[in-house]
């Protein structure tokens, strides 16, 4: 007879095509996570995976195994949320993954009157720069900031993010302040890498509606606002700040806002789940305990320098 939890433990190395990365998403050491699949291997009397130096391919049989797995764990996954959703009360374990800079400058100052106010409820909040894969690593419920490029994940739109062209007064004083706004073009950047690694165009528009693009060769590239933040304050170059993070240092005067007339793009903030199945309880709660952002303090949707 089969064992869930062999076939539950299968899929993932079949998804990461690893086993130590499987074992890294179920808390489990490597060594117990190759007898899961050898034990299932034996209960069906067939190899479902070839081990290399390197990786894990499947065999044919693996193949099939894992397209029908999925599925059939999908479904396990659904009747419980089905079951545990005939209560109203969130319960449970909730598995959350956010970037850096929002979840230690946002999502952790919410997250005490949440757990506050559903005792039933525990989490498991890990902060990522890199795109998590939510089916792969069990995770319930993530917060990503920008456009959306996955049209297999559902989104729920949570508001946007007013951003602000910096530059910290000891840059200034070293390299002089722009006078216009395509003097830019020769002056130090930090942002964040684009697709492939490629620098992210900086756009911005006036109040009459004029667009300019300019394709920037970054100083410095970080994977993380919050840390893009701090080497900007540190005066290592121009950054296109999110309000949360830059409007208190602007207010103080550690950080000069330029051209205030031309205006970055504001990016999407979006709750993002990996199923289009009816959302758990605790999901749903969640969710709305961060569209309400009422917990005291910072807060993504603080933004003092924001119109009302």
């Amino acid at each position: 007879m089969l064992d869930l939890n062999d076939l539950r433990v299968f899929e993932k190395v079949a998804t990461l095509r690893s086993f130590s990365a499987a074992g890294r998403v179920l808390n489990m050491p490597k060594s117990s996570v190759s007898r899961c699949v050898a034990r299932l291997e034996a209960a069906l009397g067939i190899r479902l995976v070839q081990r290399t130096t390197h990786d894990v391919q499947l065999t044919d049989a693996g193949l099939a195994m894992h397209e029908r797995c999925g599925n059939l764990l999908a479904r396990i996954h659904e009747t419980v949320d089905v079951i545990s959703g005939m209560s109203d009360n969130p319960r449970g374990l909730l598995r959350i993954s956010v970037g850096i800079g929002f979840g230690y400058n946002a999502v952790s100052d919410l997250l005490p009157e949440f757990l506050a106010r559903y005792p039933d409820v525990k989490v498991a909040l890990e902060l990522s720069s890199r795109s998590v894969d939510l089916i792969a690593e069990n995770v319930d419920v993530t917060v990503r900031i920008g456009p959306m490029t996955d049209s297999q994940l559902v989104a729920v739109r949570l508001g946007t993010i007013r951003r602000y062209l910096c530059a910290a007064p000891a840059y200034l004083a070293r390299r002089g302040t722009p006078r216009t706004l395509d003097e830019i073009q020769s002056h130090d950047a930090v942002e964040m890498p684009g697709i492939g690694g490629r620098p992210r165009p900086w756009m911005f528009t006036s109040p009459c509606g004029e667009e300019k693009r300019f394709e920037l060769n970054p100083r410095l590239s970080i994977n993380d606002p919050l840390l893009i933040h701090r080497q900007v304050l540190r005066g290592v170059g121009l950054g296109c700040l999110s309000g949360y993070l830059c409007a208190p240092d602007i207010q103080a005067g550690r950080l000069v806002h330029l051209f205030p007339e031309w205006t970055p793009p504001p990016l999407a903030v979006n709750a993002v789940f990996p199923s289009r199945r009816e959302l758990s309880p605790t999901v749903k709660a969640f969710v709305e305990h961060l569209k309400s952002a009422s917990a005291p303090g910072k807060s993504w949707q603080d933004d003092p320098m924001a119109p009302p």
